[in-house]
């Protein structure tokens, strides 16, 4: 059986796959960027986790606490990044295997960034 880190994970990308906005674009990673062709598109991953004990006596039981990094990739701006987020959101929300492994989930914040570096500005 695989952590649940990565069973958390895949949960998140099956729910985000299949987008109205981003389709199948969807990668476990972020070690490339997204080109052109890849958008619009989405990079899951984890980018940190806390455990605090709950119990004092072994074995102990743990709180964990999971976050997990979306990064949405459109070349349709603040209107493009807002579809996209509205769309994770509601099939984060609703998917019942995410649900299963988790006692909740919910966004803890939203930023934007705006890259000119290639043909076409990117926003993220």
């Amino acid at each position: 059986m695989s952590h649940v880190r990565k069973q958390i994970r895949d949960a998140i990308v099956t729910a985000v796959t299949g987008l109205a906005t981003t389709g199948s674009r969807v990668y476990k990673t972020r070690l490339y960027p997204l080109e052109q062709g890849k958008l619009p598109g989405i990079c899951v991953y984890t980018k940190a986790e806390e455990s605090t004990p709950i119990t004092v006596t072994k074995p102990r039981t743990i709180e964990r606490t999971l976050e997990v990094m979306l990064e949405s990739y459109t070349l349709a701006g603040d209107d493009g990044l807002d579809q996209i987020c509205l769309e994770v959101e509601e099939a984060i929300y609703s998917n019942a295997a995410l649900n299963a492994l988790v006692k909740d989930v919910y966004v803890t914040g939203f930023e934007a960034d705006f890259g000119g570096d290639g043909e076409k500005p990117v926003a993220t």
